[in-house]
């Protein structure tokens, strides 16, 4: 795959459930602290390097951030270092909050 995919917020949502997919998260640390989906990796220009030695790059990996803009541009980079399926959640985390607040973990 050359460019990333967009997701639903159900259709990520699935994937979260069955594990079939990594979701990372790219907005601020206040943002990721306050709430987050459960088990979410915080993708940041500091853990960048932790997600490369730690990722499986064929897994499917699911970008989100606020509203869905922003984890576009984050998805594509995925991509062009070297992951195989990478998707940008519409809606963001906005959206997921309201539909599933039983998967948002708070530190």
């Amino acid at each position: 795959m050359e460019h990333f995919q967009t997701i639903s917020p159900e259709q990520a949502y699935q994937n979260w459930l069955n594990k079939s997919a990594l979701m990372v998260d790219i907005r601020d640390p206040q943002s990721f602290l306050a709430g987050h989906v459960t088990g979410a990796f915080h993708l940041t220009n500091e853990t960048i390097n932790q997600l490369l030695q730690e990722a499986d790059f064929e897994q499917p990996v699911m970008v989100m951030c606020y509203h869905g803009h922003s984890s576009q541009g984050a998805a594509q980079y995925l991509i062009n270092i070297g992951f195989e399926t990478v998707y940008s959640v519409n809606g963001g985390f906005e959206v997921w909050k309201k539909d599933y607040p039983h998967a948002v973990h708070a530190e």
